[in-house]
């Protein structure tokens, strides 16, 4: 406003001139340069020079990626602070920020704040699930002893409800992004957010900083703001030299914006987010309990149908690696009016897939340790896939679990099943989906999980049914009947955003050598054989070693490596392809 203020000044005098005979604006003139230099002010008094206005800069750091560590360094080298926005559920895992870090970073002058726990889109989750999400982080993240105030937006979704959400878990702000003007969008927003802003829980700030983005950028986002002071928050997600991922700048660039940062006038300060909005540390409030292991089919939404600006209700896009993966729901349905396609081109490494939401139980299934689950899809795809199974832990970490045999290439929709391994101790939920690991296109719809309890009960089951236990014929086992199911509601992050919706901790590659870890297939098999434990054997002569569905322990040799029943390693039946 100041601003326009001068600029109106100066066209009335330029009026004013226009509008005075010569000879008096002459003799005006002079009178006023007389006065000027003999110090005959006569009560007039040249106004003092108007001071600069206020402007903080705050660098914020999302996802608690591990290379923001290079950004870190340089910021402690030069005296400045910034806020690291840190999903409690990434912590420890590979490529992020450890416990040790962030106490590292504190003791620099850094804020840790809140992020979530598993980082979803919380306008797509259920209220429960929001507040779960929210609420727990901060608990998360001060039970490791960090002071909480301050919190972002994921995806920088947010409406009403979720600003409530946050308020109501005791934090005292929460970033938003793009609502600040910059060459790339948002053209007509303001230069800066006010301080104290107009509403702390929707807090304004430039569209975060990716590979685009050019050191006349950042120092843009600073110098337009300036003359008329105000907020800036500068919203970092990689820091690294060889990093591939859009959202990253080099150490370099970020390095050459600080320095220049650092040498700002006076009135351009460094601050954290909590500097600057100030306020009382709260109560810790924790989210509501997630809900009991259901019964039936424990996939929500599992037909795909409920969608989600466009994406299933309660399905995350997600993949790791080196790749170019597209996400889109498609009318070739199973059954219903929906499925789900996915594209892998540029194919590299890694893989892509489609998961239930990586949350702490409004989507993925609840489980119970020690249990097995029969999985289920329908699926048409050019090139093999296989199931990638995750499991939740403690406060909300996912971790990699397994991946099941192949499935071959498929025209028609043909259905794929598979049971897991017993799940973890310590393991609370399981999510799962058929991935592509190659070039390909893949089309998924009608998931299925079935608690089918203990492996002991499992093994008596398959004593029961199946009739190859106790005869060298080798018959294909009884499997259990596909039962379909309507998917409830839950929403799944934009896919363009996918790659951060689980930490990547590595995962294995294709399955083309036998592992002692995890099921392997060779031969197109298409089935899981173990060894039967000894002590549920009819006798211990017996030469059938093998039964349907049960997982390789470390001690056991590769699978799928005969057709015959009677050998001392796992067997399966002949390829059906």
């Amino acid at each position: 406003m100041k601003l326009f203020n001068r600029t109106d000044q100066v066209d009335q005098h330029r009026t004013f001139k226009g509008t005075i005979p010569g000879k008096w604006f002459t003799w005006f003139s002079t009178v006023v340069v007389v006065f000027a230099f003999t110090g005959v002010t006569a009560g007039i008094t040249a106004p003092a020079a108007q001071a600069a206005n206020p402007t903080v800069v705050t660098l914020t750091f999302d996802d608690a990626n591990a290379d923001q560590l290079n950004a870190a360094q340089t910021m402690q080298s030069l005296g400045l602070v910034g806020t690291f926005f840190t999903p409690s559920g990434f912590i420890n895992n590979p490529n992020y920020l450890t416990t040790s870090d962030m106490q590292g970073l504190v003791a620099n002058g850094n804020e840790i704040a809140g992020h979530t726990v598993t980082h979803p889109d919380l306008t797509t989750v259920t209220l429960d699930e929001a507040t779960r999400q929210i609420c727990n982080d901060r608990v998360n993240l001060t039970n490791l002893g960090f002071t909480i105030t301050d919190f972002a937006y994921p995806f920088a979704s947010e409406n009403a409800s979720l600003e409530t959400v946050v308020k109501n878990c005791g934090l005292n702000s929460a970033r938003n992004l793009g609502d600040i003007k910059t060459r790339f969008s948002c053209a007509g927003c303001p230069l800066a957010e006010t301080i104290p802003p107009a509403n702390p829980y929707n807090t304004a700030a430039p569209d975060e900083v990716d590979n685009t983005w050019t050191l006349a950028d950042l120092q843009k986002s600073v110098t337009q703001a300036e003359p008329g002071g105000g907020w800036v928050q500068l919203t970092f997600h990689h820091i690294s030299a060889t990093s591939t991922d859009p959202l990253n700048i080099t150490p370099t660039l970020f390095n050459q914006f600080a320095t220049w940062l650092k040498s700002r006038p006076a009135t351009t300060t460094v601050k954290t987010v909590a500097q600057v909005i100030g306020g009382t540390v709260k109560p810790l409030v924790s989210g509501p309990p997630a809900p009991p292991e259901g019964t039936g089919n424990l996939i929500k939404n599992p037909s795909l149908e409920t969608l989600v600006s466009g994406a299933p209700q309660c399905w995350a896009a997600a993949g790791y690696g080196t790749n170019t993966a597209a996400f889109s729901t498609v009318r070739q349905a199973h059954t219903g009016k929906v499925a789900e396609q996915l594209v892998v081109t540029n194919y590299v490494d890694g893989d892509a897939k489609l998961l239930p939401t990586l949350d702490l139980g409004g989507c993925s299934p609840t489980a119970t340790p020690g249990n097995s689950y029969s999985i289920g899809a329908w699926y048409k795809s050019t090139t093999s896939t296989q199931f990638e199974l995750y499991y939740r832990i403690g406060v909300g970490s996912w971790k990699y679990w397994t991946s099941s045999p192949w499935f071959s290439a498929a025209t028609t929709f043909q259905k794929a099943t598979w049971t897991t391994p017993p799940l973890p101790t310590g393991a609370s939920g399981i999510s799962f989906g058929l991935n592509l690991f190659s070039n390909g296109t893949l089309t998924t719809d009608d998931y299925e999980m079935f608690d089918v309890g203990t492996r002991h009960r499992l093994l008596r089951r398959h004593q029961r049914a199946a009739t190859w236990y106790r005869t060298p014929a080798l018959k294909r086992p009884v499997r259990a009947r596909s039962r379909s199911a309507g998917r409830p509601a839950d929403t799944a992050p934009t896919p363009r955003r996918s790659a951060r919706l689980l930490p990547r901790t590595p995962v294995p590659k294709r399955r083309n050598s036998p592992s002692r870890d995890t099921p392997v297939v060779t031969r197109n098999c298409f089935q899981q054989w173990t060894p039967v434990p000894a002590h549920l054997r009819p006798s211990p002569d017996t030469p059938i070693r093998c039964v349907f569905g049960t997982p390789l322990q470390p001690s056991h040799s590769s699978p799928c490596i005969t057709v015959t029943p009677q050998t001392t390693g796992c067997t399966g039946p002949p390829d059906r392809g």
